[in-house]
């Protein structure tokens, strides 16, 4: 079976990335004769739309199961409408998931998980609002709550 893995490194033994669409690598590899070859994603650094570019590579690469560990709607809808399964590898590296997916011991990812979880801790958090933001008169947008002078 023809699997797309999401790692950290290029070879068998990096570690499963849990980010899908943001990871760096992704390792297409024969299950059963653990031929591979390693591309770097080319969606990491996209300003938006990196799940989907992901899920394409997958598509394009005629993979039918997918391991990783997060996948967001927009990735997981065009996966799922091309039949590939996915599987979550994390805390595994590639061989072990393959392995594991081989013996039916990996776990189905069956639903879409939140959009951008796998982006950096922090990123957009606490755009346009101040501490006050929904607050009814408080001051919305103008950072940490100051008020103008």
């Amino acid at each position: 079976m023809k699997i797309v893995i999401s790692t950290e490194g290029k070879e068998l033994d990096a570690r499963v990335d849990p980010r899908f669409g943001r990871c760096e690598w992704f390792i297409s590899v024969d299950s059963e004769s653990m031929d591979f070859d390693c591309t770097a994603n080319s969606a990491v650094n996209s300003s938006q739309g990196a799940g989907i570019q992901a899920a394409q590579f997958v598509v394009d690469n005629q993979a039918e199961a997918l391991i990783t560990g997060h996948v967001g709607p927009n990735a997981f809808e065009v996966l799922e409408a091309s039949g590939i399964k996915i599987y979550d590898g994390t805390g595994l590296n590639a061989k072990q998931a393959i392995e594991e997916l081989n013996s039916g011991k990996l776990s189905e990812i069956t639903k879409a998980g939140q959009a951008h979880a796998g982006m950096n801790a922090g990123t957009g958090a606490g755009m346009n609002r101040g501490a006050g933001a929904g607050m009814r008169n408080g001051p919305r947008g103008r950072g940490h709550g100051q008020r103008r002078p």
